[in-house]
């Protein structure tokens, strides 16, 4: 798996671009701004857009979407409970930004369920806590998670937003992320890249 990073929008917002090795066809995950940044690596590389995976519904995930479907099109996925808060500019967060976004996703994602996209294979694990939304994409095969704002290196999501709790996200940290195999390389939505075995020795909320 190839893994591409961008850092995007005010809050330096993590955008995973994945394509299977050696493959012409890739995934964006949670584009939080700068469509055109995205749009313009996706065009170098050669890579043709399948799908917009979304951890949540956070302004500072969602906002570069409707740019980049214009540009390199692909479908959008979010877990099935996270539509509300989407389609809520208050719940969102973008009028505290200034603008009202409303998003549609257009395939609704379930616990447990594989999803199969650009000859990948993503496990979709529910983690609420941060919004009642929040789901963290697993790749088996290669030991790769992708945990949006439930866990960073050292630390985990807020819970004062809309929608989020603290009790749930602890449980989502301890027994849905921090469960897996020690050797799995965490990818989340802000910071630097981490692992369950690092967390699991260094996080305060292990």
């Amino acid at each position: 798996m190839e893994i591409a990073i961008l850092t995007v929008g005010p809050v330096q917002t993590n955008c995973y671009i994945v394509n299977k090795e050696g493959s012409s066809s890739c995934i964006v995950i949670d584009p939080g701004e700068e469509a055109e940044k995205i749009a313009a690596y996706i065009g170098k590389k050669g890579l043709k857009n399948e799908g917009i995976l979304l951890t949540h519904g956070h302004f500072d995930h969602i906002t570069g979407i409707s740019g980049l479907l214009s540009l390199v099109g692909g479908k959008v996925y979010a877990y099935e409970t996270e539509r509300e808060l989407m389609m809520d500019p208050r719940q969102n967060g973008s009028v505290m930004m200034g603008y009202e976004l409303a998003m549609e996703p257009e395939r609704l994602l379930r616990d447990g369920q594989v999803l199969n996209i650009a000859g990948m294979d993503f496990k979709v694990i529910h983690t609420p806590g941060h919004t009642k939304g929040s789901c963290c994409f697993y790749s088996e095969e290669d030991k790769i998670l992708f945990s949006g704002d439930t866990i960073f290196m050292e630390s985990v999501g807020r819970t004062d937003f809309p929608t989020g709790n603290a009790r749930e996200l602890m449980d989502s940290v301890r027994n849905k992320v921090l469960s897996l195999s020690p050797d799995v390389t965490i990818y989340p939505g802000h910071g630097p890249e981490t692992d369950v075995a690092y967390e699991m020795a260094n996080n305060p909320y292990a």
